[in-house]
């Protein structure tokens, strides 16, 4: 006897669908992911005509002022904006080294009493390599 055989069907997966999900899925993500900077603040930099550009950028310590007087140590914000925490934020930072240089970059719209309670700090805590940060202002035209 002989037995015929059925032919059999070709299994065939539709991607189309499933791609289009995908893409949207993707699209979704993209647009509703937002980047925030929440450890670093904006400080618009101070123009100056005469500087050089600072060495040993991995050893040195950076204090940030925002214009509304806001401190920040190494691109970490301090919870209170005063002498005190400003000292304990740069004695952890240094690990007791106060030969390391100390830039301090300050908006250039920050109150004066901010820059001076950075160098205070810097001061009181013993670091004698103290720079300003600046940006070089465009040269005047003829």
């Amino acid at each position: 006897m002989k037995f015929r055989r059925k032919p059999r069907e070709t299994v065939d997966i539709n991607l189309a669908s499933l791609i289009d999900v995908v893409f949207i899925l993707l699209l979704f993500f993209v647009v509703t992911t937002t980047f925030t900077r929440e450890t670093q603040l904006r400080v618009d930099l101070p123009e100056a005509v005469s500087g050089a550009p600072a060495d040993d950028q991995n050893k040195s310590l950076d204090i940030a002022i925002s214009a509304d007087g806001v401190f920040s140590v190494n691109n970490r914000i301090l919870p209170k904006s005063d002498l005190a925490s400003l000292m304990d934020a740069l004695q952890k930072e240094a690990n007791g080294d106060t030969s390391r240089p100390l830039s301090i970059s300050a908006d250039g719209k920050t109150a004066h009493q901010s820059v001076v309670t950075a160098m205070d700090a810097a001061g009181k805590l013993g670091f004698s390599h103290l720079r300003m940060t600046t940006i070089e202002a465009a040269p005047p035209a003829p």
